[in-house]
């Protein structure tokens, strides 16, 4: 059974798991106006909260990091559907010793030029799923909190002592995917 987590909670992954699958959802609200496009994206941190290099910056394009640990299996453009609305793969093992952390993201397409924010979606969540069982293992829903934001820290995977964790976060930016990436030492 998963577990719900609410804003800033954590729970330990599984000794035993070696692959997660990130999936993230939403709808946007019916009376919001133009179409949405909210783009899920992974950024791989080390100790100093920063990436490595570009090739840390997993997104719509560029969609898999060259040692094989985290894969983007699309983009969608609307959102459309119940369930998963993007996934991100995570093959834990292959994730390089000086990675600290993997913060997964979601930016809205274009938010800034179309006056659209996280107060015009409805039902955003994160969820972390055994990749091999497809089982859920932990879920954190979208509050208001962050209504008025153009892009959201969603949660993220981070080690401790070797053992693998995930924390719901929910913190807002006003970026769009550009400046989100160079918070974390990027450019895309």
């Amino acid at each position: 059974m998963a577990i719900s987590l609410e804003k800033g909670q954590k729970t330990a992954l599984d000794a035993g798991l070696t692959q997660v699958t990130v999936g993230v959802g939403w709808n946007p609200r019916l009376d919001a106006g133009d179409g949405f496009d909210l783009d899920a994206s992974a950024f791989l941190l080390n100790a100093d909260g920063k990436v490595r290099s570009n090739d840390d910056c997993i997104y719509f394009n560029q969609r898999k990091s060259p040692c094989g640990a985290v894969v983007h299996m699309g983009d969608n453009c609307d959102g459309a559907g119940d369930g998963d609305d993007e996934k991100i793969c995570v093959f834990l093992s292959k994730v390089p010793a000086d990675v600290e952390r993997i913060v997964f993201t979601v930016t809205i397409y274009g938010a800034k030029a179309r006056r659209q924010n996280f107060g015009m979606v409805d039902s955003a969540f994160i969820r972390i799923v055994d990749g091999k069982t497809g089982e859920e293992i932990a879920r954190f829903e979208l509050t208001e909190d962050a209504c008025v934001n153009q892009a959201l820290v969603f949660g993220e995977l981070y080690r401790r002592h070797g053992a693998w964790k995930f924390r719901a976060i929910g913190e807002g930016y006003d970026y769009e995917i550009n400046e989100l990436a160079a918070h974390f030492g990027c450019f895309v």
